[in-house]
């Protein structure tokens, strides 16, 4: 048997409450599987539905009148509050207490006219005096509503808490001094955080315009999204409306926590300690928290954004969220890093990563126009592009995106075309990032066919590879013949241009050189004109002694390649017909046959044109005779 528990004159018995009165108690209120043995008089003096249904009962006479109150607000313990009151004794009301009380009140019609200063005006007035103009009392009585919210919407309790919460998020603390008075004695004279009366030297600074966020973060997911919607009405800063989302999200899912940017955590505040944290269901957290997103853009809020698309693809939340945050992420993909584009896939596909999410995201930004606005670049370190310049990122961070996943053993060459064809030609001015992820993946991928490998390198266009990146490819075994003689050809116009551009340069010195010397006033100034000409010349003059050393060297490496093929189809010749073996050759480097004397010799060709030797030396020769001229 339990031990009989004793509370202001009211002493409970198992599931039973019993009323020290010495009198033998004639109604007996029923709340879920709690009994209160009470007694009439108290009652129905104050509460007008208990009157109700003592004049309803009348007929009843020499019986307990039994009273059960299936739906009472708050519960049993809210209803012991209510007895109390009734017989007088010293009733409590509290932040956590008052909304439940409230709406008993309500509910059993306890006004004035029913008794003077009766418990609905008791709480009506405390509730609007000490609770809607501090803080922490009404983040507690929001909080403690849930358990009443039917009611407690009725009597308009969780409006007016919201838009109280939202007016003194909005306002600036300092104007009012905030937060001394918004955590009343709480503080000490010297500014410090007192934590029953214990100087805890943390200090309150109320400056800072995300002081709201941590209390905000125990609220449930229904009353956070109510309350930013309030606080949006009332024209809250986007960055703070933002700021407060990205808090709470990243509190109650955990797979945002690597994604936190440059923006720590909140220490508690003193009405943090006194909050019960909320019980939130991941999945109708994202859902509802993508919906609260404003239409902005920022290098920290895409990084959030992409952390977000992470868990929701985890969660597997419906397609219409999943659907939005991959546009969101489109519309300002310039901003994103490639750390963050690595989705790997949570589904049954053999790839490590999730590549079709970030094609969409890419197709997103190529296709939806746009018209993002920034947030202040002091709030979420943001900087509109222009479209050029953005593209141009996006280009960049794709080609970084396939190098990286390149390695990826079941990765298919169709995903690397796509998401490589997924930006216009205009995006790359330069290919070379291209062309490094195909050589990481061709590294990664021995068995690709060089048909593959020809259809992948059909997406690099060879005249936008630097010099660099065309003598890398010349030299790849990795690629297929027909794109090394590609490469080279390309690689020859490079070396070409280059030197045209080279002497273009020097004749311009000489003619300026002389034209400054003839021009000059004093012999001596005309001599130092003249002298720093000679210096630009004979500058010149070694660079394109080099480049003509590395263009000899690379043409005599020609010969002898050219040599080694003439060498190996003389010793095929001799051991196949003579007639099969150049169609089996033009087979193998896709060239067509050109009909020719049969009795025409290889060494016709170098008595039909000049070699690229001779070439050289022609050149050699000219660039002699002009400097001696000069």
């Amino acid at each position: 048997m339990t031990q009989p528990e004793k509370l202001s004159g009211f002493n409970r018995q198992g599931h039973a409450w019993f009323c020290n009165a010495g009198l033998p108690s004639d109604i007996t209120i029923s709340i879920e599987d709690i009994t209160f043995h009470l007694h009439m008089f108290p009652l129905i003096s104050r509460c007008r539905k208990i009157a109700r249904a003592h004049e309803e009962s009348k007929n009843t006479k020499g019986k307990t009148l039994t009273i059960e109150l299936g739906e009472f607000p708050g519960g049993p313990d809210t209803f012991l509050i209510v007895a109390k009151f009734c017989y007088g004794f010293r009733v409590e009301l509290t932040a956590r207490n008052v909304a439940s009380v409230y709406c008993a009140a309500d509910y059993l019609e306890m006004t004035d006219e029913f008794g003077e200063d009766n418990l609905l005006p008791k709480s009506e007035s405390f509730f609007h005096k000490s609770i809607l103009h501090n803080w922490k009392e009404c983040i507690l009585a929001l909080q403690s509503s849930e358990l009443v919210l039917p009611r407690a919407e009725k009597l308009q309790l969780v409006s007016k808490c919201l838009n109280s919460l939202s007016m003194m998020a909005c306002t600036d603390p300092s104007l009012f001094g905030w937060p001394m008075m918004m955590y009343g004695s709480f503080q000490s004279p010297e500014g410090s955080i007192l934590w029953n009366g214990i100087n805890t030297g943390a200090r309150i600074r109320s400056s800072e315009s995300d002081w709201w966020f941590e209390d905000i973060s125990y609220l449930s997911v229904s009353l956070f999204e109510r309350l930013i919607k309030t606080m949006q009405k009332r024209g809250m800063r986007p960055e703070n409306l933002v700021g407060a989302i990205m808090y709470y999200s990243r509190k109650h899912l955990p797979g945002l926590g690597r994604w936190r940017g440059e923006q720590g955590g909140k220490t508690r505040t003193v009405a943090s300690f006194s909050l019960s944290p909320a019980t939130v269901d991941q999945k109708v957290l994202l859902e509802s928290i993508e919906k609260l997103l404003p239409e902005k853009k920022g290098e920290s809020f895409c990084r959030f954004l992409l952390g977000l698309l992470r868990v929701a693809l985890i969660l597997n939340v419906n397609q219409t969220c999943k659907d939005s945050l991959e546009r969101r992420i489109g519309m300002q993909l310039d901003l994103a890093t490639l750390d963050s584009l690595l989705i790997p896939t949570y589904s049954d596909s053999d790839t490590l990563y999730n590549t079709g999410c970030i094609e969409r995201i890419v197709h997103h930004f190529i296709t939806t126009e746009s018209n993002l606005t920034a947030f202040s670049p002091s709030s979420l370190e943001m900087q509109a592009s222009p479209s050029s310049e953005s593209l141009r990122k996006v280009a960049k961070l794709i080609d970084n995106y396939i190098a990286e996943i390149a390695s990826d053993v079941n990765l298919k060459p169709g995903t690397i075309r796509a998401l490589s064809e997924a930006l216009p030609d205009s995006s790359r001015s330069l290919h070379d990032g291209l062309y490094r992820a195909l050589d990481i993946y061709f590294q990664a991928h021995p068995c690709v066919s060089d048909k593959e490998k020809e259809e992948l390198c059909n997406i690099i266009d060879y005249q936008k590879l630097s010099i660099h990146a065309c003598a890398h490819a010349s030299q790849n075994k990795r690629l297929p013949l027909r794109v090394v003689l590609q490469v080279l050809y390309f690689e020859q116009l490079h070396l070409r241009s280059a030197i045209t551009g080279c002497l273009n340069t020097l004749d311009g010195e000489i003619a300026l050189a002389d034209a400054v010397a003839v021009t000059s006033l004093g012999d001596t100034a005309g001599e130092i004109v003249q002298r720093d000409g000679w210096v630009k010349f004979v500058r010149e003059n070694r660079v394109l002694k080099l480049d003509m050393n590395r263009i000899s060297s690379r043409v005599g490496e020609l010969e002898e390649e050219f040599s080694k093929i003439k060498q190996e189809m003389k010793s095929v010749t001799k051991s196949h017909s003579s007639l099969s073996y150049p169609q089996l050759i033009a087979r193998k480097f896709g060239c067509k046959l050109v009909p020719r004397p049969s009795d025409a010799q290889p060494e016709s060709l170098h008595r039909s044109g000049s070699t690229p030797r001779a070439s050289v030396e022609r050149a050699r020769q000219s660039l002699k005779s002009r400097h001696s001229e000069r």
